[in-house]
């Protein structure tokens, strides 16, 4: 393997690496996009993959969740392993077992299989993530810096535009299953692209010993939590529906004890000189400390609404997966237009104000949807709200990751992209398992009510609650295609309808408290002050 001279010295436009860096961005760029992408895609196709394996809502959403949640419970030590072994290596291996667990995905026959499969598509994708953004931090400088992540910006944002898309295609047309097989040929090409063009770094200060305690107690307390939101639902906060103790509070209190453990004992750790996973002094950057509390919540809100509004979509209002796709594209369009823009925006006006008015366009949006869903609209006012909000996320996304890593040392950029990409699948895991729920528990009982004020008895209703509730609004069609079941399916397309506005309404309100958690950032530099963007 090649390798930077040393990560603490990044190279400019007269490097030895010269032009293989900008080879090196689009490997990077391809690289993470196909985890962008293979949410997306999974997302448009999910009421297909329900119908076809039979899942139940919750397993629904751990199919997404458990993604997110192995993603987020591994982010820390990927990018401490970056740092001790090299981030190319890492890299490679990710990509490795993100495809391997693709086409056991694809070939899936049932849901513990597939959910299976996608707990090892999180374990490859934390690694891709990972050390993609330190390797972007330790090659790039200067204002080939903002150029690099705004060109990872818009690529991202072409291939989100691209995943509907393709998904809602693949569903309709082919087959679901090539959501997944997609990723073999393009991670192919990333492969030939990390051993032609991208190099090693690492940090040459991380302790050459592995953490293993604190990997295991990120991994414990990343996971309890979110294991607790989307499994209450189904056992309940304190006592399961047949009388026995939840798991949930015993499971949400130790995530919450491995969780201080692991800090406390990170502290002592960097204190007395042993080996640490993360260096905890960098919360004291403020644009790390502050930024990471921002993505947190927007993440929320962006991939909680991201799995819920396809069930509205196609289970209610009538769209095939196809054209819940074409709709969709609309969202990643707005994404991708404006961020040809964004670095002139930033340049005149600075990253803050850049991230602030994405995240108010996001708020205004996805409000927007909470106020005028119905069963009556139309697709262009869908495609509108959905188009300013793909340009809120266009300006907010990658800004926000620039902003969170502008101050980090290149040499420490493996653990500050690990605490940053760990805060964001988090937050995504949190999403999915709330607003799921949020949906899930708001049909149900919005069902319930108007089968119980038509008369229905109770003996009869219950089983159309448990269906249309277990399947997450999926179940709809299937029970409108019964002629006995006709009028039941008109009562929970007004239930769904009813659930989603309360879970837009939610997502809304997440994304204008990031908003608000934007305030603490630090005042934007100007170019010429900012020793991460300033001409070298």
């Amino acid at each position: 393997m090649r390798s930077t001279p040393s990560p603490s010295t990044p190279p400019t436009s007269d490097h030895p690496l010269g032009i293989r860096r900008w080879w090196a961005l689009a490997t990077i760029a391809l690289g993470t996009s196909l985890i962008i992408m293979d949410a997306t895609i999974v997302n448009v196709a999910l009421p297909v993959v329900i119908r076809d394996l039979d899942l139940t809502a919750n397993q629904a959403e751990w199919m997404n969740a458990i993604y997110s949640l192995t993603f987020a419970a591994l982010l820390l030590t990927v990018g401490h392993l970056g740092d001790l072994r090299g981030r190319r290596l890492l890299f490679a291996g990710g990509m490795v077992v993100f495809m391997l667990a693709s086409v056991l995905a694809g070939s899936a026959q049932g849901a513990v299989v597939l959910i299976g499969a996608r707990l090892l598509q999180g374990i490859g994708a934390s690694a891709i993530l990972t050390t993609t953004l330190s390797t972007m931090n330790s090659i790039f400088r200067g204002r080939e810096r903002g150029i690099a992540f705004a060109v990872y910006g818009s690529t991202i944002g072409g291939m989100a535009a691209v995943g509907p898309l393709v998904g809602g295609w693949l569903a309709t047309d082919v087959s679901w299953r090539w959501a997944f097989w997609l990723n073999i040929p393009f991670g192919l090409l990333v492969l030939a692209g990390i051993w032609r063009a991208v190099p090693e770094t690492r940090d040459p200060g991380a302790d050459s010993h592995f953490d293993l305690l604190g990997a295991t107690l990120s991994a414990i307390g990343m996971g309890g939590v979110v294991f607790a939101l989307i499994e209450a639902a189904t056992y309940g906060w304190w006592l399961q529906p047949t009388g026995a103790i939840s798991p949930v509070p015993i499971v949400a209190v130790a995530a919450v004890l491995a969780t201080v453990w692991f800090f406390v004992r990170e502290v002592r750790s960097r204190g007395a000189g042993r080996p640490a996973m993360i260096d905890v002094s960098l919360l004291r950057l403020p644009t790390l400390r502050y930024g990471l509390i921002a993505a947190t919540i927007v993440a929320f809100g962006e991939f909680g609404l991201m799995f819920t509004l396809p069930l509205l979509l196609q289970g209610t209002l009538g769209y095939s997966a196809l054209g819940a796709g074409w709709l969709l594209v609309s969202l990643a369009v707005g994404a991708f237009l404006i961020s040809g823009a964004t670095p002139q925006l930033t340049e005149a006006i600075g990253q803050r104000a850049v991230v602030r008015i994405g995240l108010a366009l996001e708020a205004v949006a996805v409000g927007g949807l909470a106020l005028t869903i119905s069963r009556t609209i139309g697709t262009w006012p869908l495609a509108g709200w959905l188009f300013v909000y793909g340009l809120g996320v266009g300006m907010a996304t990658a800004q926000l990751s620039s902003v969170i890593m502008s101050e980090v040392p290149p040499a420490q950029g493996g653990q500050a992209s690990g605490l940053q990409s760990t805060v964001r699948q988090l937050g995504s895991a949190l999403g999915i398992a709330v607003l799921g729920t949020l949906l899930v528990t708001s049909l149900g009982a919005g069902l319930q009510d108007r089968l119980t004020a038509s008369g229905m008895p109770s003996a009869a209703s219950q089983p159309i609650v448990e269906l249309v509730r277990g399947s997450a609004g999926a179940g709809i069609p299937a029970l409108a295609a019964d002629p006995r079941g006709a009028g039941a399916a008109e009562l929970a397309r007004d239930a769904m309808v009813d659930a989603s506005r309360r879970t837009a309404g939610f997502a809304a309100a997440a994304l204008a408290l990031g908003l608000l958690a934007t305030i603490a950032l630090p005042k934007p530099h100007r170019p010429e002050d900012d020793p991460h963007l300033a001409s070298e």
